[in-house]
């Protein structure tokens, strides 16, 4: 599966994993405003964008495998790999099956816990409604608690940014992705046996994953380090860029120097 990837910038390579159900689209900001100081890789995964799906059963263990076909084919041996919310997810699962690969780590607003049984049920529910029914489930489920309080009330621009994202999201990918996400493991003694530094970074108003699972994660890996971002929710590097990448840029600086 050869992934649709957008790039930008030189030097350290940092690859950064969507949010489910975005694409790449998502980390405009991050292809310019980190482009200075290392080179940005953001793929869409698989379904979405402009990724093809493929028949493969739904894993994250198979976005993490394509992912590393990416470095493949980007010619480089080790990166930078991080990933928010779904891409999270994927980002653990490529630490399980390819630690060798990893230069540093990143986790935005992401949780190493499993999905517990009424959680699996309700993507469940959302995967065969929008198969039935389109992208309708979406706008009005999965896209409010995306995004916090302050962008809200504050930022109409990026919540319509980010509506228009959520509504272009193919449904088949959709499905596929939540049912993946579904039968996720728990992945903290992933966390636990990384030797790569980590940087967890949250949003303050993060409802889905909120800054109590970025702490537990944090504490789980042995060079962790933990950056909340204030005034923005589960999006935060869409909501608040500027924070975002100031805190990866020190990460991929003083980390991997």
């Amino acid at each position: 599966m050869q992934l649709y990837t957008r790039s930008a910038g030189n030097g350290v390579p940092v690859v950064l994993l969507h949010a489910f159900p975005l694409s790449s689209a998502m980390w405009l900001a991050q292809r310019e405003g980190l482009a200075a100081s290392c080179r940005v890789i953001t793929p869409d995964l698989r379904g979405f964008g402009g990724s093809r799906l493929g028949d493969d059963e739904p894993s994250v263990e198979t976005m993490a495998d394509d992912v590393a076909r990416l470095l493949d084919a980007e010619g480089l041996d080790q990166a930078v790999v991080g990933g928010l919310s779904m891409g999270g997810y994927v980002t653990m699962a490529f630490c399980r099956r390819h630690p060798d690969r990893l230069l540093g780590v990143i986790l935005a607003d992401t949780k190493a816990t499993a999905d517990p049984a009424a959680a699996k049920a309700n993507r469940e529910r959302i995967a065969t409604a929008v198969v039935d029914d389109g992208t309708g489930v979406l706008i009005e489920e999965v896209l409010p608690p995306l995004i916090g309080r302050t962008t809200r009330e504050r930022r109409a621009m990026v919540y319509g940014r980010v509506r228009g994202l959520v509504q272009a999201a193919p449904p088949a990918a959709v499905a596929w992705a939540q049912r993946a996400m579904a039968a996720r493991p728990d992945s903290f003694d992933t966390l636990a046996a990384l030797k790569a530094p980590t940087l967890v970074i949250v949003g303050e108003e993060d409802e889905l994953s909120p800054v109590a699972d970025a702490e537990a994660m944090a504490r789980a890996v042995p060079e962790g380090r933990l950056e909340i971002i204030p005034k923005a929710g589960h999006l935060s590097a869409v909501e608040q860029p500027e924070a975002f990448n100031a805190a990866v840029a020190e990460f991929v600086t003083s980390a991997l120097s």
